[in-house]
C-alpha cells in the first residue's frame, strides 16, 4: 500500500506514534542489569523517527527499507540527548545508528562539531563515505572531513580551518591535532568511539584519556562495540554520563545462523581441497579465504591461478587506496574469491598514526584483522584456510557472512597434531595449535550453534593428486617474492600521487613498465585449467574401451606387393613407366 508524501517529499505516518509507547520502550532499555529487552516493535520506516526530510531522501537512495534492531533502539534515545553504550554484532547497522541522529541535530543546530573516532584508516574512509551519502541532499549544510590519513600538518590544518561539521579520525590523530590547536573541541557537540574494543586493542587508551580531559562535559557520547568486555565498560564509564546500555545480538539471529563445518586434513591436502572445492563448484557464491600471513595469501593465489581460478589478495603492503579499491572490486563481483590474512597490519600499521614509537603488542592484536571494520557485501562462504590463533578472531571472521538475514557457510581446515610438519613446503607454524583453538571455539559456541564434520571422502580426490602436486611445485618462494614485488610496482605506476614525479622522470616509469613485462612468477600450465570427465569423482563419465587404434595408414594391396622388394614395377612396352612408380630395383639398377 502506497503512503502519501508531504511537502518535503517524506512519507507521512498513518498514525502519529504514541508518546507513552516511546517512553515505555526507553524504560525497557535503560535498566540496571543491562539485559537485552524483548524483541522490538517493528517500525514501518525511518520516517517514524521524524528525521529531517533531506536525510530521509539520503536513506531512500541507500535503499534501506526498515531500521535494524540497534537503529530502532538507539536513534530515539540519541535524539533525546542520551549517552549510549551499545553492543551489537557485525553488520547490524551501528554506523547509521549514530550518524543519523548526529546529522539530524547538525542540520537543526549549526555551528557545532561532531568527532568520530575509529581504530583504522580504512574504517574512517568507510564512515566518511556513508556520512556523505546520507547527507547528499543537504548541500553545503553538512561538511565531513577525514583526517585519519597520513597527511602533512599543513593539509590537516587547512581541512580543519573550514570548521567541518563532522570530523573522522583515529584517536592518535585527533589527540595530536587537539594539542597543536588545529582541532577546536570547545564547541564539540557529539563524540563517537566506533569499534570500542578494537580501539583499545590498538593501544589508544592514553589518547582517549587525553581527549576525554579536553572535551566539555556537555558533549553527547556514543560508544559502539561488537563486544562489551570490562575494558570497554570502564571506557564507557569514563566518557559517558549515565549511559543507556544496549546489549543487542545480531539482526534476525535465528534466520541467519551460520552453518559451520570442520575438515581435518594433512597440510598439503589443504591445497588439494581448495582446488577441488572451487574447480568442481562445491562452493557457490562469493568467498573470503582467510590465511595466516601475506606470503601465505600469495601462495594460495598463485596455486589457484594454475587452474584458471581468478582471485584477488587484500595485500597489506599496498597503499590504502589500492586496498579499498580491491574491496570495491570484490563487492562489485569483479572477483568472487578474496584471499586475506587476518593480521593487524592489514587494517592498521604496527605503530599508531602520528607516533614513531612502536606500539606494544596486545593480547587482542590477533583478534583485530581484516575480519573487522571493512564492509564486505553478499559473502556466502568463509573459508578458514588457516585457523586463527584466537577463538574470538574466528567468530569475527564468520561474521562476514550471513548478514542482513541471509544464510552463510563457514568451512575451517584443521591440522591434527600427528599431521603437523609432515610436509615442509606447506607447513605453517600457527597451525600447530589448531586443535586447542578448535576446543575453545566449541566451548564458546552460542545456543543453537554447532560445528559439524564436513564428511569429505579424500579417496575420491586421488585422481586429482598428480595435478595438484604439479601446480604446487610451480609455486616456489621465489615466485611468491616476485609476485609481491610485481604487484607493488604495478600500483606505483598507477599512483596518482606519483604521477607528477613520473612526468618529470619518465625513465623511472619506463623502468617500472619494463619490469611488468617479465615472465609470470609461477609457471602456468594451460592443460591444468580443464578437468577431464573421467577424473570427476562419483558417477563420472569414463572413456569407452575401444581397443588398440593404429596409425591412419592405407591398407596394402596384396596383389601389387612383393615381399622384400616393395611394390611391383609397372612396365609399359618392357620399360619402367616413370609416371607410375619409382625404380624399385634399387640404386644404379634399371
Amino acid at each position: 500500500m502506497k503512503r502519501k508524501l508531504n511537502a518535503h517529499d517524506a512519507p507521512e505516518p498513518e498514525s502519529p506514534p504514541s508518546p507513552k509507547r516511546r517512553a515505555s520502550d526507553a524504560s525497557e532499555i535503560d535498566n540496571p542489569t543491562g539485559t537485552t529487552p524483548s524483541k522490538p516493535t517493528a517500525t514501518s520506516s525511518f520516517a517514524d523517527f521524524e528525521l529531517e526530510p533531506r536525510l530521509l531522501r539520503g536513506i531512500r537512495d541507500q535503499r534501506w527499507n526498515t531500521p535494524t534492531a540497534v537503529q530502532l533502539r538507539a536513534i530515539p534515545l540519541a535524539l533525546q540527548g542520551r549517552d549510549i553504550l551499545a553492543r551489537s554484532g557485525t553488520g547490524t547497522g551501528k554506523t547509521a545508528a549514530y550518524l543519523l541522529p548526529i546529522l539530524h541535530k547538525t542540520l537543526r543546530q549549526k555551528g557545532k562539531t561532531s568527532l568520530v573516532l575509529v581504530p583504522t584508516k580504512e574504517l574512517a574512509l568507510q564512515i566518511t563515505k556513508v556520512a556523505k551519502a546520507l547527507s547528499a541532499h543537504c548541500g553545503q549544510a553538512i561538511r565531513v572531513q577525514n583526517i585519519a590519513g597520513k597527511e602533512s600538518e599543513v593539509v590537516t590544518r587547512a581541512k580543519l580551518a573550514e570548521n567541518p561539521d563532522i570530523v573522522v579520525a583515529t584517536p592518535a590523530r585527533a589527540s595530536a591535532n587537539i594539542n597543536n590547536g588545529a582541532l577546536a573541541v570547545a564547541e564539540l557537540a557529539h563524540l563517537v568511539v566506533d569499534e570500542g574494543d578494537l580501539v583499545l586493542g590498538y593501544g589508544f587508551k592514553e589518547d582517549l584519556d587525553q581527549i576525554a580531559q579536553n572535551i566539555p562535559s556537555t558533549v553527547q557520547k556514543f560508544l559502539m562495540s561488537a563486544t562489551l568486555n570490562t575494558e570497554v565498560e570502564s571506557l564507557g564509564g569514563l566518557l559517558c554520563n549515565d549511559p543507556v546500555v544496549l546489549k543487542l545480538d545480531d539482526l534476525d539471529k535465528d534466520s541467519k545462523r551460520v552453518k559451520q563445518y570442520v575438515i581435518k586434513c594433512a597440510e598439503e591436502e589443504k591445497f588439494l581441497l581448495i582446488y577441488a572445492m572451487f574447480k568442481l563448484g562445491l562452493i557457490k557464491g562469493k568467498t573470503i579465504v582467510f590465511v595466516g600471513d601475506t606470503d601465505r595469501s600469495y601462495r594460495v593465489k598463485l596455486f589457484l591461478e594454475q587452474f584458471g581460478i581468478r582471485s584477488c589478495v587484500l595485500n597489506s603492503e599496498l597503499p590504502l587506496a589500492s586496498r579499498l579499491h580491491i574491496v570495491e572490486e570484490f563487492n562489485k563481483n569483479v572477483y568472487n574469491i578474496l584471499i586475506a590474512s587476518d593480521e593487524t597490519e592489514i587494517l592498521g600499521s604496527q605503530k599508531k598514526d602520528g607516533d614513531a614509537r612502536p606500539k606494544k603488542k596486545s593480547k587482542t592484536d590477533k583478534d583485530s584483522g581484516v575480519s573487522r571494520g571493512i564492509d564486505f557485501l553478499n559473502v556466502s562462504c568463509i573459508l578458514n584456510f588457516d585457523l586463527p590463533t584466537q577463538y574470538k578472531s574466528y567468530f569475527h571472521r564468520i561474521g562476514r557472512t550471513a548478514r542482513a538475514g541471509r544464510s552463510g557457510t563457514a568451512i575451517s581446515f584443521i591440522i591434527p597434531k600427528d599431521k603437523y610438519r609432515k610436509h615442509k613446503s606447506t607447513t605453517f607454524a600457527a597451525c600447530e595449535h589448531d586443535e586447542e583453538v578448535l576446543r575453545k571455539i566449541e566451548k564458546h559456541l552460542e545456543a543453537g550453534q554447532k560445528l559439524e564434520n564436513f564428511s569429505f571422502d579424500m579417496k575420491r580426490l586421488e585422481a586429482f593428486r598428480y595435478r595438484f602436486g604439479d601446480a604446487l611445485r610451480s609455486v616456489t618462494r621465489i615466485a611468491i617474492r616476485e609476485a609481491r614485488i610485481k604487484e607493488i610496482r604495478l600500483e606505483l605506476s598507477k599512483s596518482q600521487k606519483l604521477s607528477r614525479y613520473f612526468e618529470e622522470n619518465p625513465e623511472a616509469l619506463a623502468h617500472l613498465r619494463h619490469d611488468q613485462t617479465l615472465n609470470h612468477p609461477a609457471r602456468i600450465q594451460p592443460h591444468l585449467k580443464h578437468v577431464p570427465d573421467y577424473l570427476l569423482p562419483g558417477g563420472s563419465r569414463k572413456p569407452e574401451d575401444v581397443g588398440f587404434v593404429g596409425l591412419n595408414v592405407p591398407r596394402v594391396n596384396k596383389k601389387t606387393y612383393v615381399k622384400g622388394r616393395g611394390r611391383k614395377v609397372v612396365r609399359r612396352n618392357g620399360k619402367v613407366d616413370p609416371l607410375k612408380t619409382f625404380n624399385a630395383r634399387g640404386k644404379g639398377k634399371k
